[in-house]
């Protein structure tokens, strides 16, 4: 009986999600030798949006791993190499000319180095196999684990771990990183009593952590830093009493309307900025570096300012100038969920033309927000607090906010700004009339 014919297949890395261009490998779940199924998950990357699960879209054995936890790999990079019984037989490597595979959409054009690393562990694995030996067993630790041991060159077999049936966790890396610390340079302890008498204590070496910077944090670090450099950013700000619209969320928390879902002031104020940007609508555009024109964005896709375990996340709620009060608060809700307990895909997390920050919830009363790349304004909502007010001639004690406005000063004048703000203010102080304007 003939054995079918072999073919090593080559998966690249594909494209998650709209303009992102790399992705940090964050562990395998597979070795080498293993049998990997049709769409068997085969590791993980996190890109600047969110944790990503990859599916196998072969069925055979592995033979190579080409990138390492830790690793940035750009799109249509290799990641590994799997031998198939049955498809294309196009092995990888072929001189006839670059492998070209097609098995998903939006794969880059180009190839990018591999790992030399990853490809001698994977080769000496792949000969273990291959002599009848099997490859070793890996160590069973969390992803976030996994990830942390890489970027601190931590060695999981030297780890002992200390989690629900002996899983590596985090903790478990960090003091194994800390236990193999080497003494500084030029800063050898000799025993105390061979200087007693020294005439001042000597200076202790600096005490320092370095964080090695991925994932979320690194392309939050790189949108920010674009963006405060291409956009000139102003901001205007305006302390307004929004009694009634803390009124009115008590309200609505009632209404069936609203069943399942709780309203908060963030669902009236992100509906007051909607309304302003009816009225100013270079709040929702974007200036175009290429053409130089300024780009008017005919839907409101909201972005929701999120802090997460992972770091800054911004979540869109779509077309949001369509949707309901209830909708909207719903909406809020569940993208603002879905980021913080890592399950938003990257299209979820793209595609913002206008944001909100509520630094509020931190407790303090307003900041200064950067943009958003490829946005004109972002909207930052303090904390609302009691504090003394004017009504009607008289001193009294109201829910006061403070709100800014960041805007990028190319498409947004100050003028515009202002009113904007002055209409958000507005609505904050009399929110019933403006929501029945809405509808």
């Amino acid at each position: 009986m003939t054995n079918p014919a072999r073919a090593v297949q080559e998966f690249r890395l594909p494209d998650l999600g709209e303009g992102l261009t790399d992705a940090d490998w964050v562990h395998w779940a597979v070795a080498v030798g293993d049998r990997v199924e049709l769409n068997q998950v085969i590791g993980e990357v996190e890109t600047a949006k969110a944790t990503v699960e990859l599916p196998s879209p072969y069925v055979g054995t592995v033979e190579e791993l080409l990138v390492e936890p830790g690793q940035t790999v750009p799109v249509g990079a290799p990641l590994l190499r799997i031998a198939t019984e049955d498809g294309p037989a196009e092995p990888a490597g072929d001189s006839g000319g670059p492998s070209r595979p097609s098995v998903l959409v939006g794969y880059g054009p180009g190839d990018a180095p591999q790992s030399r690393r990853a490809t001698r562990r994977a080769s000496a694995d792949a000969g273990r196999a291959r002599d009848g030996d099997p490859p070793p067993a890996r160590p069973d630790a969390k992803p976030g684990a996994r990830k942390l041991a890489a970027l601190l060159e931590v060695d999981l077999d030297t780890v002992t771990g200390t989690g629900r049936g002996g899983v590596i966790t985090r903790d478990d890396v960090r003091r194994t990183a800390g236990h193999g610390d080497e003494p500084t340079a030029g800063h050898d302890e000799e025993p105390t009593a061979e200087r007693p008498h020294s005439p001042a204590p000597e200076a202790s070496p600096e005490r320092t952590t370095r964080i090695p910077v991925g994932g979320v944090r690194k392309r939050t670090a790189e949108a920010v830093s674009r963006s405060a450099f291409t956009a000139p950013h102003a901001s205007v700000f305006l302390t307004c009493d929004a009694t009634a619209t803390v009124d009115l969320v008590s309200t609505l928390r009632a209404s069936p309307a609203f069943e399942g879902v709780r309203p908060t002031a963030l669902s009236i104020v992100s509906r007051a900025l909607l309304h302003a940007i009816a009225d100013e609508p270079s709040l929702n555009a974007h200036w175009d570096d290429d053409t130089g024109e300024i780009v008017l964005h005919h839907d409101a896709h909201l972005g929701i300012a999120t802090a997460t375990s992972d770091g800054l996340k911004v979540p869109v709620v779509r077309e949001a100038q369509r949707l309901s009060l209830p909708r909207l608060a719903r909406s809020i809700a569940e993208v603002a969920d879905r980021a913080r307990t890592g399950r938003s895909t990257p299209p979820e997390l793209t595609g913002s033309t206008v944001s909100v920050t509520n630094v509020g919830v931190f407790g303090v009363d307003g900041g200064t927000p950067i943009l958003n790349p490829g946005e004109s304004a972002i909207l930052a909502v303090g904390a609302i607090s009691d504090r003394p007010w004017v009504v009607d001639g008289a001193l009294a004690i109201r829910k006061v906010v403070t709100l800014s406005l960041s805007f990028d000063h190319r498409l947004v004048d100050g003028e515009q700004a202002g009113r904007a703000l002055a209409t958000i203010g507005a609505f904050l102080g009399d929110p019933v009339p403006m929501l029945l304007a809405d509808r």
